[in-house]
């Protein structure tokens, strides 16, 4: 199965309340919302898919948990960007002054920042160019890092704000620069 993307205006156009209570009503599934507001309906990911990121995620988590510089939020973390898109990276980091600059409120619902780290781990129901297009929504609204893994070709794709997107093929590790300074993804057991 793949995602599957409705144009729902001009019928209908969902207030970020309303498309927070449709995802709570509806917890089986994941949506996501572009900056035009069309829905994006996702499919769960399949057992490889699952495992992969939860490493990915312990990982992250363990060196956050050492350093304790932001949290770590999962696929299931809502992030209403700057440009109006609500997204669910597949691993994400955010600056913990970031983090304490919100109201409770807003920590309980679709956090109103963009992440400053994002992984996007390409699943078998993926679209390659779509994740690539949503790489680059995430650096257009403010992120500083991201890593778009590609566990098939066995390939990242490193993008940078202000930088050409770097294609590394076959790493044995990703570092996380200056962004999650000290941050080693082990790959061995991802690819």
């Amino acid at each position: 199965m793949t995602s599957l993307t409705l144009n729902l205006k001009p019928a209908i156009e969902l207030t970020d309340e309303q498309f927070f209570q449709l995802c709570q009503a509806n917890q089986d599934l994941r949506f996501e919302r572009t900056a035009t507001g069309e829905l994006i309906i996702m499919p769960p990911t399949g057992g490889e898919t699952g495992n992969r990121n939860a490493g990915i995620i312990a990982q992250l988590w363990l060196w956050n948990n050492q350093n304790q510089l932001g949290l770590v939020f999962d696929s299931s973390t809502g992030f209403k960007l700057p440009n109006g898109a609500d997204r669910l990276p597949d691993a994400s980091w955010l600056k913990l002054e970031r983090w304490n600059s919100l109201t409770q409120e807003q920590k309980e619902k679709f956090i109103p920042l963009c992440p400053d780290f994002v992984i996007e781990l390409l699943s078998p129901s993926d679209n390659l160019r779509m994740l690539q297009e949503k790489m680059k929504e995430y650096l257009d609204n403010g992120t500083h890092l991201g890593w778009l893994i590609n566990r098939k070709a066995q390939q990242v794709e490193i993008y940078r704000s202000n930088q050409e997107v770097e294609v590394i093929q076959s790493p044995a590790t990703l570092l996380g620069e200056n962004v999650l300074t000290g941050f080693v993804l082990d790959l061995e057991k991802i690819w």
